[in-house]
């Protein structure tokens, strides 16, 4: 939270939550979910554009069952209508760095405390290969 209250970046985040969660209840369909995925994505610079597209595909090809969609207006991919994993680009809250996270209903537990986000500067070979491996481990 900023000093008086929350930043104009978390008030939009939670903006976009909002319009998400009226489609959501209006039927919106899994075409419509990818198309706004994908819009988001377009909207990053470049570096972070890249990431995010190579992210998805990444996601989808371990999980394919997952459903694309957005998430207070950020890549995410849901199981059964729950966020399973996101991707928080770093210029989303002015961060230092984009994140690959996942929520509860990740199967990450490794004991009784196990890592749930991940910081991403650069998407190379070892970073894929660690990605699919998360989000297939995620997938229980």
């Amino acid at each position: 939270m900023g000093e008086n209250g929350w930043t104009e970046a978390e008030k939009a985040a939670m903006k976009e939550r909002a319009e998400e969660l009226r489609s959501e209840r209006g039927g919106k369909k899994k075409a419509d979910a990818l198309a706004d995925l994908m819009a988001k994505v377009a909207e990053m610079p470049d570096a972070e554009r890249l990431i995010a597209e190579r992210i998805h595909s990444l996601v989808m090809a371990a999980a394919p069952r997952l459903e694309p969609r957005t998430w207070y207006g950020m890549p995410a991919w849901a199981k059964d209508g729950k966020v399973l994993c996101f991707f928080q680009p770093a210029t989303k809250f002015d961060s230092r760095y984009s994140t690959f996270g996942f929520q509860d209903v990740a199967a990450l537990d490794d004991g009784v405390m196990w890592p749930a986000s991940f910081a991403l500067t650069a998407l190379g070979p070892a970073e894929a290969e660690q990605i699919t491996e998360l989000v297939t481990r995620a997938m229980g």
